[in-house]
């Protein structure tokens, strides 16, 4: 094993290391090959509050080197629109969807978001939010989303995470509600083991809710996020105890806690390095902690990386594989 070189594919049996979205020119020289894309990264600005930062991508095919490094690919592109529209035709995210089928080998596995367009109570509508009429709505989640991926990834996908958005208090349903409407959507929706529930909302991480996801075998999703509380604690709220039959936990190391997406966003950006003073120890510390547990007691993490928790994912990646290591 070759962690200096971003190697993490055989870090253990039951561990599957990977990213939060890839292709980021930020990672040239260590998980890409920066002669094989001269003159082939895309630009794109991308609006953030009051600034614009430019992103440089690099093409569909870089997807074979990111495997040969990270045994797993979180794919976010499809949380922002389903892959099938409402007459039933494919949809950009579906024609990008194939290219990536296309660049992967059998081996290596696919995380897939589902659209923000089922798992949200609210959606950004012409600067402001309002609600979205198609929350939790098993006909769009079946069409426009499980079925077209499940064609085209077939067994490649091993997980589907449901991403709820954190709910201020005053908008908030009650625990018993939220409890009731999940109950609904997933008695509604194909009967699958890869579901992975994430609530951003730290009251919801509540005994009637986990009652629910394991009774559908749907699984918790450990999320370190801006205004969740640590992991451990999240995990702690369930008991520890696995809610899925596969035994499974998804791990997800999105933003330094107390930190806006924005402010993460800017910290971070380009993603070639880890930024001084943001990445928060406790979490490479209480991820590998984790990541122990779950293999002692036989199960299996997926663990994924964001640049935005503290700069560079691979660096970030490398740091918990480590420290798993030294642990186990």
């Amino acid at each position: 094993m070759d962690l200096e070189g971003y190697f993490f594919r055989n870090l253990h049996p039951r561990i599957f290391l990977g990213t939060a979205s890839d292709r980021y020119a930020g990672w040239l020289g260590q998980i890409y090959s920066p002669e094989r894309y001269q003159g082939r990264i895309q630009r794109r600005v991308k609006p953030l509050g009051e600034k614009s930062f430019v992103e440089e991508l690099l093409p569909v095919e870089s997807l074979g080197e990111y495997f040969q490094h990270f045994g797993v690919l979180e794919v976010d592109f499809t949380f922002y629109s389903p892959l099938m529209d409402q007459k039933g035709r494919p949809t950009p995210n579906h024609r990008l969807l194939e290219m990536y089928r296309t660049h992967m080998n059998t081996e290596d596995r696919i995380i897939l978001k589902a659209p923000q367009a089922v798992t949200a109570r609210k959606l950004r509508r012409e600067g402001s939010f309002a609600p979205n009429p198609n929350y939790l709505d098993p006909e769009l989640f079946t069409l426009g989303f499980y079925e077209p991926a499940s064609r085209l990834l077939g067994e490649a996908m091993v997980g589907i995470v449901l991403e709820q958005e954190y709910q201020p208090k005053g908008e908030r349903v009650s625990v018993d509600q939220m409890a009731e409407d999940l109950e609904t959507f997933f008695s509604r929706v194909p009967k699958d083991g890869r579901y992975h529930l994430e609530l951003r909302t730290a009251q919801y991480l509540a005994e009637e809710v986990f009652r629910v996801m394991e009774t559908h075998s749907v699984g918790q999703v450990l999320s370190h996020w801006s205004w969740l509380p640590p992991l451990m604690r999240q995990m702690k709220e369930s008991g520890g105890r696995f809610l899925k039959a596969g035994r499974e936990w998804v791990i997800r190391l999105m933003t330094p806690l107390g930190m806006r997406y924005e402010e993460a966003y800017a910290k971070a950006h380009p993603f070639d390095r880890i930024v001084e003073g943001m990445l928060q120890p406790r979490m490479i510390e209480q991820t590998a902690q984790i990541m122990k547990l779950v293999t002692e007691a036989g199960g299996y993490a997926y663990v994924i990386v964001n640049n935005r928790s503290g700069g560079n994912a691979p660096q970030i990646a490398k740091m918990v594989a480590q420290r798993f290591l030294e642990l186990f």
